[in-house]
């Protein structure tokens, strides 16, 4: 529960269960006290001053502080004891989610998922706007003046800009989520859908580690993620996450995945800054879960992953069959030149493939027995 920088990192356990209702509030220790510019920002972040304990803001808000203490901590939230450190927007928090609960909109652990949901990607979203530009923003440029007297007005100006933006973004991806999962073919597609899912991943980065110094290190996994990111929007998929030299994306049509993978590759490849890059996509049934993705298809492409070659794009047989099922490219050369030849013969436009597939050799993939993967390119 927020009290000036509070994100759960393993904190004391919390005392709030058995506090009984005229408990006095704890002091805090004279080197716990918040210092007076932190508070001031924090109050003009929150738009409130601290006045409630854990116990009193569960009890204004009509919930047991069991309850209230699973709700903070699944939002990431340090448990403070009974520390006055709590607004009225926490306990209108509270009253929200149980009342989703109490209206039978929500089950319990569903409220929990949507607490933990937004704590983590809002957490996430914090820290990469203070250290992507915050701080390069605040970085005194008039002696005398320290960064946290410069942040204040900067806040102050900043946040409700980017607030309304963060409703915006919001809204249109839920509109396109929703959108996906009313699109699905039955139900249990909703939940277990066929998906494209690809990893990309740098070339001997545990090498660049020890060579590069950390600020290079940092800027080159910044522009590599950003560069992916960008790619897999622009084409349509979903970027699932990063992780340092690593990207996983996801798209509904193979075509897309296809098309993003060879991107990717054709991109980098012409930065000289950047280490090669391989590339492995599988298609099949996929477990979405949190904004994240699992299941076999997912373990199947990464493992087409680690052993692509370097800028190669290496799939499974599923989505061979994919690419070849919409038309997207032939199941081999023959097929093709047989089917030219045949449209030549009627007067006709042979078919267009933008994709070709060529078949490598069967190997046993650790885990998921033997795999015959596919080497994707252009079409020439």
């Amino acid at each position: 529960m927020p009290d000036g920088a509070v994100r759960d990192t393993g904190a004391r356990e919390s005392a709030a269960a058995e506090a009984p209702e005229e408990a006095p509030d704890e002091a805090l220790d004279e080197e716990d006290q918040p210092d007076p510019i932190a508070l001031r920002l924090e109050q003009l972040i929150l738009g409130a001053e601290r006045r409630y304990t854990p116990f009193q803001a569960a009890r204004s808000a009509g919930v047991s502080v069991e309850l209230a203490t699973r709700f903070w901590r699944a939002m990431g939230f340090a448990d403070i004891g009974q520390a006055k450190a709590l607004t009225e927007a926490d306990v209108l928090a509270l009253r929200r989610l149980s009342g989703l609960v109490e209206a039978g909109l929500l089950s319990e652990p569903m409220a929990i998922q949507v607490a933990r949901s937004t704590g983590q990607t809002s957490a996430r979203l914090a820290d990469w706007q203070i250290d992507s530009f915050l701080e390069g923003l605040t970085d005194p440029q008039e002696t005398g003046m320290t960064r946290t007297e410069i942040a204040y007005p900067l806040v102050e100006l900043l946040l409700p800009e980017l607030e309304e933006f963060l409703v915006y973004v919001y809204r249109r991806q839920l509109a396109a989520a929703t959108g996906r999962v009313v699109q699905a073919a039955d139900d249990v597609e909703m939940v277990d859908r066929r998906l494209a899912v690809g990893f990309a991943d740098l070339v001997s980065f545990t090498r660049l580690t020890r060579r590069l110094e950390e600020e290079e290190l940092g800027e080159l996994v910044e522009a590599f993620e950003t560069t992916a990111a960008d790619l897999v929007a622009a084409h349509g998929g979903r970027l699932i996450k990063t992780l340092g030299d690593e990207v996983l994306y996801a798209a509904d049509d193979a075509g897309i995945a296809a098309e993003i993978g060879l991107r990717l590759i054709e991109t980098l490849t012409h930065d000289e800054t950047m280490p090669e890059l391989r590339v492995g996509i599988a298609f099949g049934t996929v477990t979405t879960r949190m904004g994240d993705v699992f299941g076999t298809t997912v373990n199947l492409a990464s493992r087409l992953t680690s052993i692509a070659p370097k800028n190669a794009v290496l799939v499974d047989g599923a989505f061979a069959e994919e690419l070849s099922r919409t038309g997207e490219a032939p199941v081999s050369e023959a097929e093709a030149a047989e089917a030219a030849a045949a449209a030549e013969k009627e007067g006709e436009e042979p078919p267009s493939y933008r994709f070709a597939l060529q078949p490598m050799w069967q190997r046993p993939v650790r885990g998921l027995g033997v795999v015959e993967p596919w080497l994707l390119s252009r079409r020439a």
